[in-house]
């Protein structure tokens, strides 16, 4: 199997330190052409939102047929701009890179200490506290839109999540978001960015869930946009998408271990 590789430049001392992190791209290699992408950038962290907020908000008291067509193809949309931008509009055909054994190890013990933590925190404190209970009955029903009534049907979304769709999120909220980013941007600063535009369409899906000013809202948006700049500051240093999208993939499985426990009661066989 192969992977996109970063698209970042590196240029290493003598003492193997990277000396060129801080300086973006476009300004290290003194073109215009980068930053004639703004308009592609700024489309690309405005798509996640607006294809949430349509399904979520806009659409909420339509037909469910309706909201996952519309859904559908936002998310369509979506997901294929990257790479038309990339391989149409900007003729590059970016590098391919197989998986290190040291960034699928970083990227499983990431996730699995997110995980760890996260069922920690929902089970001693967030339950317990019945902070998350208003989430219940959308929850259920969201995922019974899905067309989802047992535990096997839940098990299989949750799948779906867990591996296709967190792929699809590493590809274009770090391959493509924070690494066009990073073309213009210090790297600190397309990390933080990169992050918060992982953040924003969350919001959007816990404000629905949770209350837009509950604890868990509040929380879990914190916890998106850290995570989402912690796995852009590993694909920065590995160059590959197979460390994170590893990580990414567990912490789903643990957002759909505590999903699965809210609805249990509503789930049938």
């Amino acid at each position: 199997m192969v992977e996109l590789g970063n698209e970042w430049f590196t240029e290493k001392t003598t003492g193997g330190q990277d000396v060129r992190d801080s300086i973006p791209r476009a300004a290290r290699e003194g073109g215009s052409k980068s930053w004639g992408e703004l308009p592609a950038i700024a489309l690309a962290c405005v798509l996640p939102s607006l294809a949430t907020w349509v399904y979520f908000v806009g659409l909420a008291s339509g037909p469910p047929a309706l909201q996952r067509w519309a859904y559908a193809a936002l998310k369509t949309v979506q997901f294929t701009f990257p790479a038309l931008w990339v391989w149409a509009v900007c003729r590059e055909r970016p590098s391919w890179k197989s998986p290190r054994f040291g960034d699928l190890v970083a990227g499983l013990a990431f996730g699995l200490a997110v995980l760890a933590a996260g069922l920690v925190v929902y089970f001693c404190w967030l339950k317990p506290g019945g902070f998350l209970s208003a989430a219940v009955a959308p929850i259920y029903e969201k995922v019974s839109e899905f067309g989802v009534g047992g535990t096997w049907g839940f098990l299989l979304l949750a799948a779906f999540y867990s591996v296709i769709h967190s792929f699809l999120e590493e590809y274009y909220f770090r391959w493509f978001v924070f690494g066009r980013l990073s073309r213009l941007r210090p790297l600190g600063s397309a990390i933080t960015l990169s992050g918060l535009v992982f953040m924003v369409h969350h919001v959007i899906v816990l404000g629905t869930y949770f209350g837009w000013l509950s604890v868990g809202t509040l929380l879990f948006s914190l916890a998106v946009a850290v995570g989402g700049g912690v796995w852009a500051w590993m694909y920065h240093r590995s160059g590959s998408l197979w460390g994170v999208w590893l990580s990414h993939l567990v912490v789903d499985a643990a957002i759909f271990i505590v999903g699965y426990d809210l609805i249990r009661p509503l789930l049938g066989r």
